[in-house]
C-alpha cells in the first residue's frame, strides 16, 4: 500500500512539474508575429530615411547644377571696371553712333568738334574708342609706334561738287573754272587732287582752299562763289538755306569709282590696343552696338529726329537731306582692310606726311576671328 501511494505521489509531482514548465515556454507564434511587425517597422524607417535621403539628395543636385549653371552663364558676362569710353566727331562720323548708347550701359559717348581733340585723349588714354578720319587713324598709328588699331570703317565718302548755278554736269565741266574747297591739307584736298589728276584737270582746274565748311557754305549761299566742294551736312544746309539755289553738282564718290578699284573711305573707328587686350569682349560688344546703330540709322524713318537730338546734326531738316549722302556704314574684317589699305596708299602717294610719313603694317587692322 505504501508503495502504491508513493507511486501515485510521484506521477502527482511530474505532472505539476511539467504543468509549470509549460507555461514557461514563450508563444512561439506570438514572438513571429512581434517580430514581423518590428522587422516592418524597420524596414518602413529604412525605406523612409532612404527616401528621405534620396530626395535631399535630389535637391542638393538640382541645386548645385543650378548654381553651377548660373556660374556658367556668369563666367560669360566679365565685370568692367568702368564703361568704355568713346569719341566721335559731330558731323558725318559721329552720325553711325546715334543709338550706340541706347543697347547697354557699356559706353559713354563723347562728341567732338576737331579731330585735334579726339587725337590729344587718345594718346594720354583718356578715350578708349573713337571715330576719326581714315588718315588721321593712321597718323595715329604712326605717332604712337603701334599702339591703336583700325577696327572697322564707318563712313564712306561724304564729298560733293555743288554749284550756285547749271553748268556743272560732268567733270570736264570744270575746266578753266575755280573750284573753293575746304579740308586742306586733310583727305577732301587728296580726293579732290586724285579725282582732278585722273581725268587730266590739274592743271585747268584751280582750287581755293577755305577754312571752314560753315564759311564756304554761306559763300555759296550768298552768291559770293559759285562752285564749291564741300562735305555733307553742309551740302545741305547750303541746298536748304538758298533754297535750293545751290544745287549737288557732282558726287565725288561716282567720279573716285570711275577711276579707282575701291571706294572713298573717309571715316573708321581705333582702339587703343591696350585697352582691347584688356577688354576684348567689350570692343566685341562695341563692333556689335555699332554695326547696329549704322544700320538703324540708314534705316529708320525717325533716325534724322534721333541724330539732331543726339546732337550729331543741327536741325532735323538738315538730317533728313544729309543722311542718305553720307554713305553711313560698318565694314570690318578683310573687307576693311582692303578698301583702307588702297586709301591710304593713295593718300600716301599724293602726300606721305598724310598718312603719318609711311603706311602702317599688317597690325594697324584688326578684327574678329
Amino acid at each position: 500500500m505504501k508503495k502504491y501511494i508513493a507511486t501515485v505521489l510521484s506521477l502527482i509531482m511530474l505532472f505539476t512539474v511539467f504543468i509549470a514548465c509549460s507555461k514557461n515556454v514563450p508563444d512561439t507564434s506570438v514572438i513571429s508575429n512581434d517580430t514581423e511587425i518590428s522587422n516592418q517597422n524597420n524596414e518602413s524607417s529604412i525605406s523612409e530615411s532612404s527616401s528621405e535621403n534620396n530626395n535631399s539628395q535630389t535637391q542638393e543636385e538640382t541645386v548645385t547644377e543650378q548654381i553651377e549653371d548660373d556660374k556658367s552663364e556668369n563666367d560669360t558676362i566679365p565685370t568692367i571696371d568702368r564703361p568704355a569710353n568713346v569719341a566721335a566727331l559731330i558731323g558725318p562720323t559721329g552720325i553711325g553712333l546715334t543709338y550706340l548708347t541706347s543697347y547697354s550701359n557699356f559706353f559713354n559717348l563723347e562728341l567732338f568738334t576737331a579731330p585735334d581733340q579726339v587725337t590729344a585723349k587718345i594718346i594720354n588714354g583718356e578715350v578708349d574708342i573713337a571715330a576719326v578720319p581714315v588718315n588721321l587713324a593712321s597718323v595715329l598709328y604712326n605717332k604712337t609706334k603701334g599702339a591703336i588699331s583700325v577696327i572697322a570703317v564707318n563712313t564712306l565718302g561724304v564729298l560733293y561738287i555743288v554749284e550756285r548755278g547749271d553748268s556743272i554736269h560732268s567733270i570736264q565741266d570744270l575746266a578753266g573754272k575755280t573750284i573753293y574747297a575746304t579740308g586742306q591739307g586733310s583727305t577732301p584736298q587728296y580726293i579732290l587732287e586724285q579725282v582732278l589728276a585722273n581725268n587730266n584737270l590739274t592743271d585747268s582746274v584751280t582750287v581755293e582752299y577755305i577754312a571752314d565748311g560753315t564759311e564756304l557754305a554761306s559763300k555759296l549761299v550768298k552768291g559770293d562763289i559759285e562752285i564749291g566742294l564741300l562735305p555733307e551736312p553742309q551740302v545741305s544746309v547750303a541746298c536748304i538755306q538758298s533754297q535750293n539755289e545751290v544745287r549737288v553738282a557732282l558726287s565725288m564718290n561716282d567720279l573716285w569709282n570711275e577711276k579707282n578699284s575701291t571706294s572713298i573711305v573717309q571715316g573708321v573707328y581705333i582702339v587703343r590696343n591696350e585697352y582691347l587686350k584688356e577688354n576684348p569682349w567689350i570692343v566685341s560688344k562695341f563692333m556689335e552696338d555699332a554695326a547696329a546703330s549704322a544700320d538703324k540709322v540708314v534705316k529708320d524713318e525717325n533716325a534724322p529726329a534721333d541724330v539732331v537730338a543726339a546732337g550729331i546734326l543741327p536741325k532735323e531738316p538738315i538730317a533728313k537731306r544729309a543722311i542718305p549722302n553720307c554713305n553711313i556704314c560698318f565694314i570690318s574684317g578683310e573687307e576693311m582692310k582692303t578698301i583702307i589699305s588702297a586709301m591710304l596708299e593713295t593718300l600716301y602717294n599724293l602726300n606721305p606726311s598724310s598718312v603719318g610719313g609711311k603706311l602702317p603694317d599688317e597690325n594697324f587692322y584688326y578684327w574678329k576671328n
